[in-house]
């Protein structure tokens, strides 16, 4: 059996085709899948994803307007119990020094504290979750 990392509630993470380094995330076992926080969001008819990254709230985002294939449109239960339909991309990211393939939904996530959502799906096999630590891939690079 492979031996899990454990994670934090919070954690930093780079998602690497958006060129986001060190994105607070929270983890959020409560949650099914990941989540980005983006604005102006959209499909177009050949199913490519457009969004901006920019937030000043958030400084590791780059104000770019970025496209990617759409992996799939999600029905979504956000926080407060509403229903969403987010559009959702394939994505590599980088976490403990260590690349993952994942799938992420584009949300606007400006009323809450981290850009960043990680989930079960994403968290479950690789990682445990030790809620009383905070950044511990931060500590670990150190």
């Amino acid at each position: 059996m492979d031996k899990k990392k454990i994670v934090g509630r919070k954690e930093l993470i780079s998602i690497l085709d958006l060129e986001l380094y060190d994105l607070d995330a929270k983890v959020d076992t409560g949650a099914d899948s990941n989540a980005l926080h983006c604005d102006d969001i959209y499909v177009d008819d050949d199913d490519v994803v457009h969004f901006k990254l920019h937030d000043e709230v958030h400084p590791s985002y780059h104000g770019k307007e970025m496209s990617m294939p759409l992996y799939r449109m999600k029905r979504v239960k956000s926080s407060n119990g509403v229903i969403q339909e987010r559009p959702s991309i394939k994505v590599k990211v980088k976490l403990f020094e260590e690349e993952y393939n994942t799938v992420i939904s584009l949300t606007n996530r400006a009323d809450m504290k981290y850009p960043m959502l990680i989930g079960r799906k994403f968290l479950s096999g690789k990682f445990l979750v030790d809620v009383s630590q905070e950044y511990v891939t931060k500590q670990n690079n150190e």
